[in-house]
C-alpha cells in the first residue's frame, strides 16, 4: 500500500472510529477500547479521564501514567484534556500475524493514593497488505517425455491481514500445455496445483513462461503475481547432424604442424548431454590418416600433426563421426577430402652415374669426364631443373638424353696450372623460389712431360779463386721441372766444349743428380782468368725435354806474384847511373822508378819507399807515382856519387815488395845533355806523335763508348725513375761508398812527371776485371812504352781515395755504370 493512500485511509478509518465505534465499558475496572491499525499519531483513542471517573485536574494532580506490557509504547495520556492518544504507527500484523484477534493491554497508575487501572485495546485488522509470493520466479523442470495428467504442487501466496482481506483466490495466465488447479486446506488457506495437459517438446518449445495471480477479498481487492518458468527438460531423441555431407580442403605441403585444416559442424536438436557432440574418425580411417590428422573431438576441428608431403600422398579421404552423448548415443556421418598442394620444397637431386675419370693434361676438347643424371620429386614447373658448371672451370656439361648430361672438357688444361679440379655443377630448379643443389666433381689432371727444365737464373757467374785445390766444389746448379714424377726427375751434364784450347771436361766436372760443379786442376789467374761452361738438365720424360745455362766462372785474383821494376831497367845486369846538374834545386824531378805486378787489383797497386839513400835529406821518393825529387838543393859538399835503394811493394796480403838500386851520378854541366836530350827528342817527335795519335784515337774511342752508355743510363733512369735503382755515380759520390754491384767503366789520364800514362779500368767493384794502362816517358830513348795488364776493383774505392790524394789538380775520371738486368 503506498504512503498516500495509506494515509488518507487511516484519517477516514479514525473519524469513523472516534464518532461511531468509540465503546467504552467499565467491567471490573477494566477499559476497553477498540480501533483500526495504522491511526495516525495524535488520534484521540478515548477520554481516558471521563472513563475512568476522573477529572481532568485531578489526573495531572496524582500523575496519571501508562505502563505498558509491550516493548514499544503506542498511546499516551494527554494530561490537559484527559484523552487517551495514539502515539505510534500500530501495525496489527507485527503485533499478533495472523491471530483473528489482535489485543493491546495497557496499565494506567495514578498516585495520592496508588491505583491500579487496567486498559484494553483492540486492534482491528484492515486491507493494507497485498497477496504476494515466496519467489519472484519459480523454476519448474518438467521432461519432455511425461505423459499428461501429471500435477505439480506450486507455492502459496502470503497475506498478512486476516479474515476477508486475506487471499481468496489464484489464476494463471493461459497455456494450451498447463491449467491451474487449487486445493482448500483443512485451516482455510489455499494451495495451487500445476496440470500437464498436453505433452512437451523441447525441440519446439523448450521453456514456458507463466504467470500465477493471487487475489485478497479486501476492499479494494490486492493481488500478487509470481512467474514460473516451466523448462522442458530434453530427451535424447534426435541424431546429430552435419551441416555438409561432403568437406573438401585444399592445403599447402609446406603447412606447419598444428595448423586448422578445416572445421566441421554437426548440431543435435537435444540438448544437455544428448546434445553435446563429440567428433571421431571413422572406424575404417587409414593409418596414414591418423599419423597425418587430428581432429579435436569437442570443436570438430581438424588439424595437421605432421609435415605433409606431396610426393609421399597427393590426396587423404575419411569419414569423421559426431556421437552426442544421451542413453542411447546417437551418432551422425560425413566424408572429408583434403587435396595436398604441391610447394617448391625439393631441391633438385644430382647423381654421377659413372665416377669421375683422370684425365690427360693433353686430353682434347670434349673429352667425356663423367656421366651425370638430374631429378626433382616436386612436380610441374617444380620440377624443371637446370643444369650448369660454376663459372672459371674448364668444363661444360652436354645433355646427352633426358635428364642426363656429359661432363667434358670445355678448354686445354695444363696441369701445372692446376692438378686438380674440385668442378661445381649447380643444378637450380624452376620453382618460385627456386631452389639450388651444388654438386662437387673431382677431377685430378695427369701430368705430361710438356715443360722444359728451368733453371734458377738465366746464367750464372761463379767466382773462384787461383791456387784453389783440385776437387773442390766450384758452384750448385740448380734446375726445376714443373711435371711430375719421372717427368721432373732432371740429371746434369757439361755440354763439352773447347775453352782456351783445351776441353773444358777437363778443368770441370758436374754431379749429374744435384747439379754440384767440381774443379779438376788449380787455375792461374795470371793464364785464363774467365772460364765458360755450358751446363744441361734433362728430364726423364719420353721424349726427355733439356734446357741448358751458360757458367761463368771467373778466376779472382791471388797475391802470388812481385812487383816487377821496368824503369829504369837493368840492360846488363845493373841500373845504368841516372845523371843529374849539380845546379838542381829542390823539387828536381831526377827520375821515376816504375814497377807492375803481374796481379790483380790492390794486389798490384804498388807504394815506392825510399829504403836506403847516402844522403837520405838529399833525395825523396814519391809513395805512388815513384818519382824521385831532391828535398833541397844540391851542395858542393854532396858527393858527386850518390846511391838509391828504393824498395817497391804491393798492396796485396801477404805483401810482396822488391828493391832496385838507382846510382846517381852528380855532374856539372848535365844541362847541355838534357838540351841534347830535347833535341834528340825533337828529332824523334814523329815517333812520338804515332804514339800519342793512338793514344788519342784510343781514349776518343772510349770516351765515345762512355758517352754512349751515359746516353742510354739517361734514358733508362727516365723509363725507371721511379725505381730505386742507381743510374749513375759521380766521382763527388765515391765518398759515400759505392753500394751497387754494377759494371763500371774508368778512363784515369795522368800528366805530371816525366811518365804519362792513361788506364781503362771495367768491371764490378766486388769482381774481376780487366784494366789497359799505357804508359810512355821522355826518359826512355824511344820515348814510348806501352803495357796492357789485368786489374781488380775488388778495392776501388781505396784506391780512387789514394788517387784523389796523390793526383788532387792533374787527374780526370769518367765513370759509366750499367744497370743491371739480372
Amino acid at each position: 500500500m503506498s504512503s498516500g493512500t495509506r494515509n488518507q485511509f487511516q484519517e477516514c478509518q479514525a473519524l469513523w472510529l472516534f464518532h461511531f465505534f468509540l465503546l467504552w465499558s467499565a467491567i471490573d475496572g477494566q477499559v476497553r477500547y477498540t480501533v483500526p491499525e495504522e491511526l495516525k499519531e495524535g488520534s484521540v483513542v478515548g477520554n481516558i479521564a471521563k472513563d475512568l471517573g476522573l477529572g481532568v485536574a485531578e489526573i495531572s494532580d496524582r500523575k496519571l501514567r501508562i505502563v505498558s506490557e509491550a516493548g514499544k509504547q503506542y498511546f499516551s495520556v494527554d494530561l490537559g484534556k484527559g484523552e487517551l492518544v495514539v502515539s505510534e504507527r500500530i501495525d496489527r500484523e507485527n503485533l499478533c500475524g495472523q491471530s483473528a484477534g489482535c489485543l493491546l493491554p495497557l496499565q494506567l497508575i495514578i498516585d495520592s493514593p496508588l491505583h491500579f487501572y487496567h486498559v484494553e485495546i483492540e486492534i482491528q485488522d484492515i486491507n493494507d497488505n497485498a497477496p504476494h509470493f515466496p519467489t519472484k520466479e519459480h523454476v519448474l523442470k518438467i521432461p519432455e517425455s511425461l505423459m499428461p495428467g501429471v500435477r505439480f504442487p506450486l507455492e502459496s501466496a502470503q497475506d498478512p491481514d486476516v479474515g476477508a482481506n486475506t487471499v481468496r483466490s489464484y489464476s494463471i495466465s493461459a497455456d494450451e500445455c498447463f491449467s491451474l488447479n487449487v486445493k482448500n486446506l483443512e485451516d482455510g488457506r489455499k494451495t495451487p496445483e500445476l496440470v500437464l495437459e498436453k505433452s512437451l517438446d523441447r525441440e519446439k518449445q523448450s521453456v514456458h513462461n507463466l504467470v500465477l495471480t493471487a487475489v485478497d477479498g479486501g476492499s479494494p481487492v490486492k493481488s500478487g503475481t509470481t512467474v514460473i518458468e516451466v523448462v522442458v527438460q530434453d530427451s535424447n531423441d534426435n541424431v546429430p547432424h552435419f551441416d555438409q555431407t561432403l568437406y573438401t580442403a585444399s592445403i599447402s605441403e609446406n603447412i606447419d604442424p598444428g595448423t586448422s585444416v578445416l572445421t566441421l559442424k554437426a548440431t543435435d536438436l537435444d540438448e544437455g548431454p544428448n546434445g553435446e557432440i563429440q567428433y571421431s574418425f571413422g572406424t575404417h580411417t587409414s593409418d596414414a590418416v591418423n599419423k597425418m590428422f587430428n581432429i579435436n573431438s569437442d570443436t570438430g576441428v581438424i588439424s595437421v600433426i605432421r609435415n605433409l608431403d606431396y610426393e609421399e600422398s597427393k590426396f587423404y579421404t575419411f569419414d569423421v563421426g559426431a556421437k552426442d552423448k544421451g542413453s542411447p548415443e546417437f551418432e551422425g556421418h560425413c566424408t572429408v577430402q583434403i587435396h595436398v598442394l604441391d610447394e617448391n620444397d625439393n631441391p633438385p637431386e644430382v647423381t654421377l652415374t659413372s665416377l669421375p675419370n683422370p684425365v690427360l693434361e693433353n686430353a682434347s676438347i670434349g673429352t667425356v669426364i663423367a656421366l651425370i643424371k638430374v631429378k626433382d620429386l616436386d612436380s610441374g614447373e617444380n620440377a624443371k631443373v637446370q643444369l650448369q658448371v660454376s663459372p672459371g672451370y674448364p668444363f661444360k656439361l652436354e645433355p646427352s638424353f633426358e635428364s642426363h648430361f656429359s661432363l667434358v672438357t670445355d678448354k686445354r688444361l695444363d696441369r701445372e696450372a692446376a692438378d686438380e679440379y674440385n668442378i661445381e655443377i649447380v643444378a637450380s630448379d624452376s620453382g618460385s623460389p627456386s631452389l639450388q643443389t651444388k654438386t662437387f666433381v673431382n677431377v685430378k689432371v695427369l701430368d705430361v712431360d710438356d715443360n722444359h727444365p728451368l733453371f734458377s737464373q738465366p746464367s750464372y757467374n761463379v767466382y773462384v779463386r787461383e791456387n784453389n785445390p783440385p776437387g773442390a766444389s766450384v758452384y750448385s746448379v740448380s734446375a726445376s721441372d714443373a711435371d711430375l714424377d719421372k717427368n721432373s726427375l732432371l740429371s746434369y751434364s757439361i755440354v763439352d766444349s773447347v775453352t782456351h784450347g783445351v776441353s773444358v771436361s777437363s778443368y770441370f766436372y758436374i754431379n749429374s743428380e744435384n747439379g754440384t760443379i767440381y774443379s779438376l786442376n788449380s787455375f792461374d789467374y795470371e793464364k785464363n782468368k774467365v772460364y765458360q761452361i755450358t751446363v744441361l738438365a734433362k728430364d726423364h720424360g719420353s721424349p726427355p725435354l733439356s734446357s741448358n745455362v751458360t757458367v761463368h766462372v771467373f778466376i779472382l785474383d791471388q797475391n802470388d806474384n812481385v812487383p816487377a821494376v821496368i824503369y829504369p831497367s837493368a840492360d846488363m845486369g845493373s841500373v845504368p847511373h841516372q845523371k843529374m846538374p849539380r845546379s838542381a834545386k829542390a823539387g828536381h824531378l831526377v827520375t821515376k822508378v816504375t814497377a807492375v805486378d803481374a796481379d790483380s787489383g790492390h794486389n798490384a797497386w804498388i807504394s815506392y819507399k825510399l829504403v836506403e839513400a847516402t844522403d837520405a835529406s838529399l833525395f825523396s821518393v814519391n809513395l805512388y807515382t815513384g818519382e824521385v825529387r831532391t828535398r833541397r838543393a844540391v851542395s858542393e859538399q854532396d858527393d858527386s856519387s850518390q846511391r838509391l835503394l828504393i824498395e817497391m811493394k804491393d798492396n796485396g796480403e801477404p805483401v810482396q815488395s822488391t828493391t832496385v838500386e838507382v846510382p846517381i851520378l852528380l855532374e856539372d854541366g848535365v844541362h847541355e845533355a838534357i838540351l841534347d836530350f830535347r833535341q834528340k827528342s825533337r828529332d824523334s817527335d814523329n815517333k812520338s806523335s804515332k804514339m800519342t795519335f793512338y793514344l788519342i784515337i784510343a781514349l776518343a774511342s772510349v770516351s765515345a763508348l762512355s758517352f754512349l752508355t751515359v746516353v742510354l743510363l739517361a734514358v733508362r733512369c727516365i723509363r725507371h725513375s721511379r725505381g730505386s735503382s742507381c743510374c749513375c755515380i759521380r766521382r763527388g759520390e765515391a765518398g759515400d761508398g759505392y753500394k751497387n754491384p754494377n759494371r763500371n767503366l774508368q778512363l784515369q789520364l795522368n800528366t805530371d812527371g816525366p811518365i804519362k800514362y792513361i788506364e781503362v779500368l771495367g768491371g764490378d767493384m766486388m769482381s774481376q776485371s780487366q784494366s789497359f794502362r799505357s804508359c810512355f816517358s821522355p826518359m826512355s830513348e824511344i820515348s814510348d812504352f806501352t803495357f796492357v795488364k789485368p786489374s781488380s776493383t775488388t778495392d776501388f774505392q781505396e784506391i780512387i781515395n789514394v788517387l784523389d790524394a796523390s793526383l788532387p789538380d792533374n787527374s780526370w775520371s769518367f765513370e759509366s755504370q750499367q744497370v743491371s738486368t739480372g
